[in-house]
């Protein structure tokens, strides 16, 4: 699917910091963008959302996933896996969205998959400059693969 044929993009945030959260929907906001951002608190909500399970069902599927590694449940990495050994789900596109900037942890996830790697900015100015980038590249360069 062409990315400018859509009215919006479904982003799913993977995210158990409400401080994070916040900053991600501030930085959404502020770039006006035409993106629905749903969150997922833990591993094993981000699972169910996008197979549309437990509570989920019916949730849209994302457009793109922001992925935390340190999560409750089942951790970034556990998510990374199961996601991407689905053929019904590894075509969705995942973002690493994350504070640690660890080789081992970055070779991890893309070892299992990942599309992207994004190391958290402290600063907000930063985080939304990193936020626009991803915006643009996600939904205006690239193409995404159809649902």
């Amino acid at each position: 699917m062409n990315a400018s044929s859509k009215q919006y993009f479904d982003i799913l945030l993977v995210e158990d910091n409400p401080a994070d959260v916040r900053l991600t929907i501030e930085a959404l906001n502020d770039l006006k963008s035409d993106k629905r951002l749903f969150v997922a608190k833990d591993g094993e909500e981000a699972i169910d959302f996008v197979k549309g399970e437990g509570e989920f069902v019916g949730a849209s599927r994302p457009d793109l996933i922001l992925l935390d590694l340190n999560l409750p449940k089942k951790n970034g990495l556990e998510v990374l896996e199961e996601l991407k050994s689905d053929p019904e789900y590894k075509r969705i596109p995942i973002v690493v969205l994350t504070t640690s900037g660890s080789d081992r942890d970055i070779i991890a996830t893309f070892n299992l998959h990942a599309n992207s790697y994004i190391q958290k900015p402290v600063e907000y100015d930063n985080f939304l400059e990193a936020m626009d980038t991803l915006r643009i590249y996600w939904f205006k360069t690239s193409r995404l693969p159809p649902r």
